[in-house]
């Protein structure tokens, strides 16, 4: 995608669907990685007020910067080699005196375009780094890795309402600076503050697998395919997956890798179901797993009151166990209070049908339902399903103002589903979400 590349703008028409992510991001803190390209884009100055009103809407956030771009256009200007660009390799002595430099100035850019938009911000030395040593017998010289953070300068500094704003250098304990790898950092930093998000910032539309972009992946899905296949991520985003994938494991929620460059891009990742990045998703999601035979018995106990009162068609435990494959189920120390099933459908596979949702009543109304249908979703998207099919005769209320379904004919229907429909004489509305 090209510099300036533009997407539909949010309106003020669209504040009402801003506001229901407010109360729920209100309060928690965001790792922001600015790419150096992205701080050299023209685009950067419309980031810059994105963030302003993150910020207003009481969101915390701790900005991150690389500085790729600029090494390599000071490497140029003075006619210096550079033994590594991104803090990754080698870093020698004349490269880690381009990267003091290239750091100075992109966060004086940061600092200039936040105080323009109002915001107090305020450049730190909250890294204590350490040299990364001899890696298969090659001396790293001062290339760093990230020894401590000092979080209680950083939490002092967001209790205050100040930005901080990170640089990709750190510093040993006598004070001499290492070079640091940002989307290193930007995981590190989400780790010590346990950030809700990391948002990384780049000149990419996303990331791809196997040459095909991603709008969502799941973090063991990412990781298998870092361990077996990893040729098969995009190389300028292998780096961030990996990273994106240690912070996931160390409890940050969400991982966002979006076009920079993209007008709006950073408010509509945010504030919208379909977002316009790769999402890659873990934690919030750990309580979701796949339901075995062990737990054909407890679905068929979890649901026949829903079955009584007509909320759910009724399945003998031998349905269930025939097609257990299609369950998840939520568990909460160890015991069953959920469940979703997701059918796809060999006759129409670009649908997917999500079904036998069912909450019990003392957990519900906690988002639980809402969680296991974005789930299932989200695997149907995964398994190659854009659009997903919901029947209800109860809550149907529930899936269109909470996830988003929108009613339809039975036109949509697959055949192999329609006829079941006609027979069972339900009357279920038939609802339809596009996993855009």
């Amino acid at each position: 995608m090209s510099s300036g590349s533009t997407i539909a703008n949010i309106k003020p028409t669209d504040l009402r669907g801003i506001l229901k992510y407010v109360p729920r991001f209100q309060g928690q803190i965001f790792v922001i990685a600015l790419d150096g390209a992205i701080v050299a884009d023209d685009n950067f100055g419309n980031l810059l007020i994105d963030i302003a009103v993150l910020r207003s809407l009481g969101i915390k956030m701790v900005l991150v910067h690389g500085i790729g771009r600029q090494i390599e256009e000071l490497s140029t200007a003075r006619n210096i080699p550079i033994s590594d660009v991104h803090g990754t390799g080698v870093t020698d002595a004349a490269t880690l005196d381009l990267a003091i430099r290239a750091s100075a100035r992109v966060s004086q850019l940061i600092l200039e375009g936040l105080t323009q938009n109002g915001l107090k911000c305020a450049i730190t030395n909250s890294v204590r780094a350490i040299p990364v040593g001899i890696i298969k017998g090659v001396e790293q010289q001062f290339t760093g890795k990230v020894d401590r953070i000092d979080k209680e300068f950083i939490v002092h500094l967001i209790s205050a309402d100040i930005v901080p704003i990170v640089s990709p250098i750190g510093f040993a304990p006598d004070g001499h600076s290492l070079r640091i790898n940002s989307d290193l950092l930007a995981a590190e930093f989400a780790e010590v503050l346990q950030a809700s998000k990391i948002i990384y910032l780049a000149p990419l539309t996303g990331l791809y697998l196997g040459g095909e972009l991603r709008r969502e992946v799941s973090v063991e899905s990412l990781r298998e395919t870092l361990k077996e296949r990893p040729e098969t991520i995009a190389e300028e985003g292998r780096s961030k997956a990996a990273h994106a994938i240690k912070a996931i494991e160390t409890g940050t929620t969400r991982v966002h890798l979006l076009d920079g460059r993209v007008f709006d891009g950073l408010l509509n990742e945010i504030f919208s179901n379909e977002g316009v990045g790769t999402l890659i998703y873990g934690n919030d999601y750990q309580q979701i797993r796949k339901a075995t035979r062990r737990d054909v018995r407890l679905i068929y106990n979890l649901t026949r009151h829903a079955v009584k009162r007509e909320e759910l068609v009724y399945r003998t435990q031998q349905a269930i166990e025939k097609n257990i494959d299609q369950f998840f189920v939520f568990e909460i120390d160890e015991n069953l209070i959920a469940c979703v099933s997701l059918t796809l459908f060999p006759d129409k596979p670009q649908m997917a049908e999500v079904g036998s949702l069912y909450v019990l009543p003392f957990y519900q109304n906690r988002g639980i339902g809402r969680k296991m249908v974005n789930y299932a979703c989200l695997v149907a998207k995964e398994r190659g399903a854009p659009t997903v099919l919901a029947l209800s005769t109860q809550s149907y209320s529930f899936f269109i103002s909470s996830c988003g379904f929108a009613e339809a004919d039975k036109s949509v229907l697959p055949e192999s589903r329609l006829k079941g429909y006609e027979e069972n004489g339900r009357n279920s509305k038939i609802l339809v979400k596009p996993l855009v």
